[in-house]
């Protein structure tokens, strides 16, 4: 019998009613006793009396009350997936401090300051980001999770030794193709994987996780450029994304991927692994099953078959609704803040060191982006993106205002005032862009997509985020000039502080919920995810009462 029928056969078995629609006594007393259901064989076959199927319980799990899996061992899974997201806030940072250094007179690949050099050198990272992110997609579920995290560490090795090597600026350029390559691989599979493989109360944490590593990779680099020059900090970056190739190793591929791929052995053997050998998971492992089997959950192999599960509702709403979060959060200057730190620390009139102030930056956004982990599994998703869209547009129009009054009072020869106000407006943008901005989109993206194409459209959506990021990045020199930079930044805070609105309306609260009940959400099958409202509460804990199968 084929494996998928034996899969047929125990979901019919274990809901078997009698004729007055009763569960029988004796079938009723053994699921309320041991409070899951019969366990799948790792041979694939199922037990049940009355179908006569061969019957091997595990006798060492049966009357288990543990549903809750190892906290160290998903927290490990997490670290160890998302320590290549270390290496993109590296790739983020480094132009911070090289672009200073190679406009110095005595740089040995010296470039001129605001000139295309300095802008290419910054952005150009983001080109090669969005192609990562498409071929990651198709990756992602071609050669699943674990394969994909391994191989995107290869084009950021690469491109990290081009950097420390070159001899002249296309060797640079090439190398920030390449790591920016590597950081859009890295995206989409860290915080899916993660996301497959970490329970419900703590997948929003876990998979915040990733931007935790963007933040230490901006610090690492900020205070690695204040301390050497941008070869020596090129070569010790490329240690990064060679440690996280090897650590994968070690790890299993994701339960629901190996569920999706007809593998049910290796799903069990993978889950009990990231859940540790006292975790009764017959329960989670059935959910997986009847969620696959309920969706006809396979393999896409044609492209019409992709483009049509990628136009379905429950996978189109999602995308457009992270498609224009990203786009908001972006033009809110994010990235123009990371990658031109020191320059804008320099032009805003502060007596601080540009260099110190880049890494107490640095600091500030790496411990604002912990508290924001914390955060984002009590208070949600909705509450910490509208602290960052309000925060974010107040900071930058406060700071574009301070710098129109530094060129009226420079242009009228007249003493600067509250110096400390620009340093006060950039740290406040930090911190309130951190606490959702930085982390919300990017643990959405492991949450709200369809198994079937999480790979593929987390991708594309990971391409938006960066195309994004290439098109404020490298326009930003150029809006500075036009527009000044006091304009610029206003504009900023605007766009910012009209994505309130959006927000307030738009945003589902995914806090709490599985990836089985979000899917049903945007597929229209139940309407438990909030929006219209910020207030934080308590999600729903599913009871089992006595004598109810459970589901």
């Amino acid at each position: 019998m084929p494996r998928n029928r034996n899969y047929e056969t125990f979901t019919n078995a274990s809901t078997s009613t009698g004729k007055n629609g009763d569960i029988p006594n004796s079938e009723k007393s053994s699921l309320v006793d041991s409070a899951v259901l019969p366990k799948i064989q790792p041979s694939g076959q199922i037990e049940d009396e009355k179908t006569g199927l061969e019957l091997n319980a595990h006798h060492d799990l049966e009357g288990s009350q543990n549903i809750t899996g190892s906290v160290v061992k998903q927290v490990l899974a997490a670290l160890v997936a998302q320590l290549g997201t270390i290496n993109t806030g590296m790739t983020f940072g480094f132009s911070a401090i090289a672009v200073p250094q190679l406009t110095e007179p005595n740089s040995t690949i010296p470039i001129t300051e605001g000139s295309s050099e300095e802008s290419w050198i910054a952005s150009m990272s983001s080109i090669g980001t969005p192609i990562g992110c498409f071929i990651s997609g198709y990756m992602m579920d071609v050669l699943g999770r674990k394969k994909s995290l391994i191989i995107t560490e290869i084009p950021a090795l690469l491109g990290w030794i081009l950097i420390a090597c070159a001899t002249d600026i296309r060797m640079i350029y090439a190398g920030r193709f390449f790591v920016g390559l590597g950081s859009g691989m890295v995206g989409a599979p860290a915080r899916v994987y993660t996301g497959e493989v970490t329970q419900p109360h703590l997948r929003g944490m876990l998979i915040a996780f990733a931007s935790i590593g963007v933040s230490t990779g901006v610090l690492i680099e900020y205070a690695l450029g204040s301390l050497l020059s941008w070869n020596i900090c090129a070569a010790i970056s490329g240690i990064l994304p060679l440690a996280a190739l090897l650590l994968m190793f070690f790890f299993p591929e994701t339960p629901s991927y190996l569920i999706s791929r007809s593998r049910p052995e290796k799903a069990r053997k993978a889950l009990q692994q990231f859940r540790g050998s006292t975790c009764n998971i017959n329960q989670e492992m059935e959910t997986l099953i009847n969620f696959s089997n309920n969706n006809n959950i396979k393999r896409l192999t044609g492209f019409r078959e992709i483009m049509s599960a990628i136009l379905k509702p429950n996978a189109l709403k999602p995308f457009m609704l992270l498609f224009l979060y990203f786009l908001i959060y972006q033009w809110s200057g994010t990235n123009v803040i990371t990658f031109y730190a020191v320059e804008i620390f320099q032009d805003s009139g502060s007596s601080l060191n540009k260099y110190l102030a880049a890494v107490i930056l640095g600091v500030v956004r790496l411990v604002f982006t912990i508290m924001a982990c914390v955060l984002c599994r009590r208070c949600g998703r909705r509450p910490l993106t509208m602290v960052s869209s309000i925060g974010c547009g107040l900071s930058m129009v406060g700071l574009g205002g301070y710098m129109w009054l530094k060129e009226y009072w420079t242009a009228n020869h007249l003493p600067l005032v509250a110096t400390w106000f620009p340093i006060f407006c950039i740290f406040m943008y930090t911190v309130t862009c951190t606490l959702g901005f930085l982390v919300i989109p990017w643990v959405m993206i492991g949450e709200v997509y369809p198994t079937q194409v999480r790979g593929i459209i987390g991708g594309l959506t990971t391409m938006a985020a960066h195309l994004f990021i290439f098109t404020v990045v490298k326009t930003y020199p150029f809006l500075a000039s036009t527009l000044t930079r006091h304009g610029t930044f206003i504009t900023y805070g605007c766009i910012s502080l009209l994505g309130t609105i959006y927000f307030y309306l738009c945003l589902p609260e995914t806090k709490g919920k599985t990836l089985q009940e979000i899917e049903d959400y945007f597929s229209g099958r139940n309407s438990n995810l909030r929006t219209g409202s910020i207030g934080i509460h308590k999600p729903k804990v599913l009871k089992v009462n006595k004598g109810q199968v459970l589901p």
